[in-house]
């Protein structure tokens, strides 16, 4: 084993409270603390001598994974959950990985939701520091090790502790820090400070926490500064759920002394944003700072202090800690995503046009084989821009959203479509306007895509002062004039893209890296197929997909088939819940010779599959929207069955399917616009 050599480490590491640990917590002395091995999967051992337990290859092959379950647990206020852990190989890094994973069971759902994930290995402990909100709701804790390659590959837990409060927060009294990590300079760093730790040529404080000499804190000195503009940088656990509040710490500097104290966020993308400096130094006692912090999305918090010479003297740091109230006198209004976002079925939300007359409708198409319906649901409403009969040469309509607060990230997502236009270049674009509407900058135009296909567009953008998005549509002349449709737009705090996003949402799968886990019996030219683009087939299946329009969707590919002929996409096993679970999905059934959809329900060794939904023959042109609300008390599996139709226009495919607890809320509008031939067993139990 590669981690004997690490038990020093961790006996330091382990708390001297250890036998009276909060629930959901455990130093793996003498037991598991109520943490089970699920008997299914290779068992997590527990090391004679104590203090971790492990996975490796003395037992356990390559690709084998062991499962350790907590018992129940609750979280009425936010909490922080912090994992002490090892991944060892006995080579440089291999292919295949080995993976620890961690997940949260709530009662009341099919699906795990995976919060962190590691695979980078280490020749010693690491620290994750994960943030778990508060809930009314119990739930689990699971965690999965998963062994990669190499013949000496293994996992090991030294302790897991679940405490009440922000993993940003932090009084250094305990020798894991809370997760913050000095990144190493050769000459200035922060050290722990306090306690019997003499090691500067200072004269340090005592502690703020304690007050006296038992007391611990942070600090850096300059006394081994050797150039201009020095940097020591002590680094926070990465946020890991959305916060905003007032962060607060103790600091003491040594006046009249040339340094500079800062404080930085940094986004995954590692971005960096100053968020507090030090205006004066303060008094030699502790000084109280108080910071509007604002995370809706993963970033770290770095306090950072820049020296001119040896003779800067000291920074110290203490008692960092969180409240979700905002400062004192700080009455900023909160970015509302619900108030910046529309999918136009019941209004124009907080969207409006600057003047009245021709401009953007709010329309509703019937689903019919020529004409697409909504983004939404297929069914429902969306904008339309620029018809002949409504629209003068070189007309612009402008359609602006709600203001935006200034010096935030924003992700504006929209679907649109463009129909007609022999030219489509700039026949529609974004722009950002300032409050005052006197400066504008263009930040998106639509090139050259599919016509008559819903697609989607992304945007981040970040401006100082509050803006409006606007979306503006140009007809250039009556003689180059057709249709702009505009849908689903939403308006997030974050990048759209960040080299490491948050894993998806459990039990969603919009097949654009793969297949989820879904599997199929068999596998050949007559089963569901990943396809991206038009199916080959004329007069049937999609253009594109629901997600993007230039994504995947899975689909039969009838000319493969004959009449009759059936594939079956498999969920993979769920757990049952007694209470209400909501499927919902997208299909698309276009084609003279379109056959069956059907949804089935098949229960653990039961050979009967359930019928829970149903579409037979031509449905529409458009993606359609379909929910269904069943509850299921043993752990089942369900079923999508397609069936080959009369001719080999009979293309069927799905998209973007989605499982999530509870009720469908838009179930009664969905089904009061269905249309076609139908099956429908909308609320079923078994």
């Amino acid at each position: 084993m590669l981690l004997r050599g690490i038990f020093l480490a961790v006996q330091v590491l382990q708390l001297a409270e250890a036998l009276d640990l909060p629930a959901g917590s455990c130093a793996f002395e003498e037991s598991t603390c109520g943490f089970e091995s699920v008997f299914a999967f290779q068992p997590w051992m527990l090391n004679e001598e104590g203090h971790y337990v492990y996975v490796d290859t003395s037992f356990a092959k390559q690709g084998e994974k062991a499962v350790l379950l907590s018992s129940d647990l609750q979280a009425e206020e936010w909490s922080c959950l912090r994992l002490v852990y090892q991944i060892a190989t006995s080579s440089g890094p291999p292919s295949d990985p080995s993976k620890l994973n961690l997940y949260v069971r709530f009662e009341d759902e099919s699906f795990d939701h995976l919060l962190w994930s590691a695979k980078d290995p280490s020749d010693s402990w690491l620290i994750a520091s994960l943030d778990l909100q508060n809930s009314s709701k119990k739930f689990k804790i699971l965690i999965e090790g998963v062994l990669g390659q190499g013949n000496t590959a293994s996992i090991a837990l030294f302790e897991i502790k679940m405490t009440t409060g922000y993993c940003i927060e932090c009084d250094f009294e305990e020798n894991h820090l809370c997760g913050f990590v000095n990144h190493w300079n050769p000459n200035v760093n922060w050290f722990v400070g306090g306690g019997n730790i003499r090691n500067s040529h200072s004269i340090l404080p005592l502690d703020h926490t304690l007050k006296s000499e038992l007391g611990h804190y942070m600090y850096v000195d300059s006394v081994y500064v050797k150039h201009f503009q020095e940097v020591a940088q002590l680094i926070s656990p990465m946020t890991t759920a959305p916060m905003s509040g007032c962060l607060s710490f103790y600091y003491q500097l040594q006046q009249g002394n040339d340094n500079a104290f800062s404080l930085y966020t940094r986004d995954m993308a590692g971005l960096y944003e100053e968020i507090w400096k030090t205006s004066n130094p303060g008094n030699a006692a502790w000084n109280l700072a108080e910071v509007e912090f604002n995370a809706p999305y993963p970033m770290e918090v770095i306090f950072e202090v820049a020296f001119n010479g040896p003779k800067g003297g000291y920074v110290a740091l203490d008692d960092i800690s969180f409240s979700p109230v905002h400062c004192q006198n700080q009455t900023e209004i909160p970015f509302s995503a619900v108030e910046a976002s529309c999918n136009f079925e019941k209004d124009f939300c907080n969207f409006y046009q600057d003047k009245e007359g021709p401009g953007w409708a709010r329309v509703k198409v019937k689903p019919n084989m020529y004409r697409a319906g909504d983004h939404t649901t297929g069914l429902g409403y969306y904008l339309l821009a620029n018809t002949k009969f409504t629209s003068q040469p070189g007309y612009i309509g402008r359609l602006y959203g709600p203001s935006l607060p200034g010096n935030l990230q924003y992700c504006l997502r929209f679907h649109y479509a463009i129909y007609g236009f022999l030219k489509m270049s700039d026949t529609l674009a974004v722009y950002i306007f300032e409050e005052n509407h006197v400066v504008q900058e263009k930040i998106w135009s639509v090139l050259e895509s599919p016509r008559g296909v819903w697609m989607q567009a992304e945007i981040t953008f970040k401006k100082p002062m509050p803006t409006k998005v606007v979306f503006m549509s140009l007809c250039k002349s009556f003689w180059d004039c057709g249709l702009v449709a505009l849908d689903d737009i939403t308006i997030q705090l974050g990048s759209c893209w960040s080299p490491e996003k948050l894993p998806s949402p459990p039990g969603e799968c919009t097949f654009e890296q793969d297949e989820c886990a879904f599997t199929q019996e068999k596998r050949n030219r007559s089963s569901w197929h990943r396809r991206r683009g038009e199916t080959p087939t004329s007069y049937t299946g999609p253009k594109g997909d629901h997600t993007t329009g230039v994504g995947y969707y899975m689909y039969i590919e009838a000319s493969h088939m004959v009449y009759g002929q059936k594939a079956q996409l498999l969920s993979r096993p769920l757990r049952g819940i007694p209470r209400k679970h909501c499927l919902s999905f997208f299909y698309h059934m276009y084609g003279a010779g379109t056959g069956l959809l059907s949804v089935y329900l098949k229960k653990e060794k039961d050979n009967e599959e359930f019928l829970l939904w149903r579409r037979r023959g031509e449905q529409s042109i458009s993606w359609l929207q379909a929910l269904i609300e069943y509850s299921c008390e043993r752990q089942h599996q369900i079923i999508f069955e397609a069936i080959r139709g009369l001719s080999i226009r009979s293309d069927i495919a799905i998209d973007d399917v989605k499982f999530q607890a509870g009720p469908c809320a838009e179930m009664e509008d969905i089904t009061q616009q269905s249309s076609g031939y139908s099956e429908d067993l909308n609320e079923i139990e078994y």
